[in-house]
């Protein structure tokens, strides 16, 4: 089988582990963070669990991205860099500043991550530097620039509202308190709005099918986990404003 096929099916199980993920987290939250719970195996530091998990987005992304014939051009560069802005800050900054080092977690889920995100990483980074095409005169198509620009917004959301969760917390302290201020004040978990304008902002910026595969898979997997959130804390917080919603302002 030639590699175009092998990155199409690649591409095709994006699609489809959208699909079951989303099926599947309606009846199962995944168990880490705030919803960990015993009976899942084996268990992790949620440090090491997350490093594990994310690393390969940088570093399968990264090997399969020189290996392009279109590597040295300019755009791709550019979409790297976009790449690995993101993957460079939630491997080695977030895990570190959200003080998590001292959980747990069950080993399915950094093992299930790792595989999701090393095929993921590597049917975006060979369309980028191999399949796609992409001349100079990209970056200033409109495309890319509405998908630039909502990415940076994306970023800068997900990441201040990492900032005001992990500000929550005094050293030493390990309880869950009600984060108010900002876009909190409309939803649950503005760092999960933030992560999909991220790859929505992807998906637009190279217009490509691995990306919007990715988008989906996001929506996909942080949609019923900030649905998730939101019962958690009207079960446990009887102060909890009920008119925040849990994913999109003033919506849902």
């Amino acid at each position: 089988m030639i590699e175009i096929e092998i990155h199409r099916y690649a591409t095709l199980g994006i699609f489809a582990m959208a699909a079951v993920t989303i099926v599947s987290l309606r009846f199962v939250v995944a168990p880490y963070g705030r919803h960990d719970r015993q009976g899942w195996g084996p268990r992790v530091s949620s440090l090491t669990g997350w490093l594990v998990m994310e690393t390969p987005a940088v570093v399968v992304f990264l090997a399969c991205f020189v290996a392009g014939d279109r590597a040295s051009e300019l755009v791709p560069l550019v979409l790297l860099g976009i790449w690995q802005f993101h993957y460079l800050h939630r491997t080695l900054v977030f895990p570190f500043r959200m003080r998590f080092r001292d959980k747990e977690m069950p080993w399915i889920v950094p093992l299930m991550g790792l595989g999701f995100n090393s095929i993921n990483a590597y049917v975006n980074a060979r369309w980028i530097s191999h399949f796609g095409s992409y001349d100079t005169g990209w970056l200033a198509d409109p495309r890319f620039l509405v998908g630039a620009a909502l990415f940076a917004i994306g970023f800068a959301v997900n990441t201040k509202a990492d900032r005001m969760l992990a500000a929550l917390r005094r050293p030493g302290e390990t309880d869950y308190k009600i984060p108010r201020g900002w876009l909190y004040e409309y939803i649950t978990c503005p760092n999960y709005f933030g992560e999909i304008l991220e790859w929505i902002g992807w998906a637009i910026a190279t217009w490509s099918l691995p990306a919007l595969g990715f988008a989906l898979f996001t929506i996909a997997n942080v949609g019923p986990r900030a649905f998730a959130h939101r019962r958690w804390y009207l079960e446990r917080f009887p102060d909890f404003p009920r008119r925040r919603k849990a994913l999109i302002p003033f919506l849902f």
